[in-house]
């Protein structure tokens, strides 16, 4: 990992705007599709002096090139978002799959602790079977990094699910079951039952298996079947290397090196640091892809930074990664 990424992840919340533009001066350079957007858009990159003035890569442009430094012969770990059938997926290609390690790692130790005093559970059907998923290979590592014999990923096999959770409860074992949103609903219409030490991470995703549901609706169901205040929810894609959580009310914390702002519905280059509108994301870890994503998820940015998803933009597919919430 280089010198920059090990500064990344060290980083105060009150450092992100200097080191973004910082790294929004070298990817301009470095990252042949982005300089080619700045350009096209007539922007001057040497007069950009805010992140709100900082031009914002629309998401699809990992649908349709490659985004990244083109470094030949380089090796690379690429993650291929999920879809649905008939979509065009999303590619990632990490040439520095540490500095993945690095930023999930440091992001579940920043909302959780440390890895080894939970048992780590995950259903994820629908990733584990096409592959090549980010979401996967990081559930993957932390189950390992639990060192816990029961930690491990589940597929179909609910009933095997159930005894684990069950044996977990009865010797008190904190654990955290992160699960595609489908495939928890599948599991709570079949088990009920009070879980005291299983938290849940609904990590979305329906992937045409179910009628898509209010992120609310889901959250209450799960709540109800398993005696949960909160539902636990994650918030990640393919084209980000950093995470953010809720765990209370739907309402999104980020690590230090990740900041959501708004831009606003009609005029894509007006920004907000707070307030509703679509979510532009700066992923600070993305320093070999692009730091600086507009997504097409809408929300609200609060003025401590948090954020909620309220929706998506009418043109774009439904996404395995976040839920429809309006």
């Amino acid at each position: 990992m280089t010198k920059i990424g090990e500064q990344i992840f060290r980083m105060k919340v009150e450092e992100v705007e200097d080191l973004a533009l910082a790294m929004f001066a070298q990817q301009v350079n470095t990252i042949p599709i982005y300089g080619k957007y700045v350009s096209a858009l007539g922007i001057d990159a040497a007069a950009v002096t805010s992140i709100r003035d900082i031009p914002f890569l629309p998401i699809q442009f990992f649908k349709t090139h490659r985004v990244g430094a083109e470094e030949k012969g380089a090796d690379f770990t690429l993650f291929e978002s999920s879809g649905t059938s008939g979509q065009v997926n999303s590619r990632h290609y990490v040439n520095d799959i540490h500095l993945y390690e690095k930023s999930f790692m440091s992001c579940f130790s920043t909302f959780f602790g440390s890895v080894d005093n939970y048992c780590i559970l995950g259903l994820l059907p629908s990733y584990l079977e096409r592959g090549q998923s980010s979401l996967v290979y990081m559930v993957d590592r932390l189950i390992r990094d639990s060192h816990h014999p029961a930690s491990g990923f589940y597929l179909h096999n609910h009933d095997e699910l159930f005894a684990t959770i069950r044996q977990l409860e009865e010797s008190k074992q904190p654990a955290l079951l992160f699960g595609v949103t489908y495939a928890l609903l599948d599991f709570a219409e079949r088990y009920s039952s009070k879980l005291n030490y299983v938290n849940i991470i609904e990590t979305g995703g329906m992937k045409g298996r179910r009628q898509e549901l209010l992120r609310t609706e889901v959250h209450t169901i799960l709540k109800e079947r398993f005696s949960k205040p909160h539902i636990y929810s994650e918030y990640g894609m393919t084209e980000l290397l950093s995470q953010a959580y809720s765990l209370k009310d739907g309402v999104f914390a980020t690590p230090a090196w990740m900041k959501v702002i708004t831009r606003d519905l009609n005029d894509p280059f007006m920004l907000s640091l707070h307030g509703k509108g679509a979510l532009n994301i700066i992923d600070l870890a993305n320093i070999n892809s692009c730091c600086f994503i507009a997504t097409d998820d809408v929300g609200e940015v609060y003025n401590d930074g948090s954020f909620a998803i309220t929706g998506r933009l009418d043109h774009t597919d439904i996404r395995g990664c976040s839920l429809m919430a309006v």
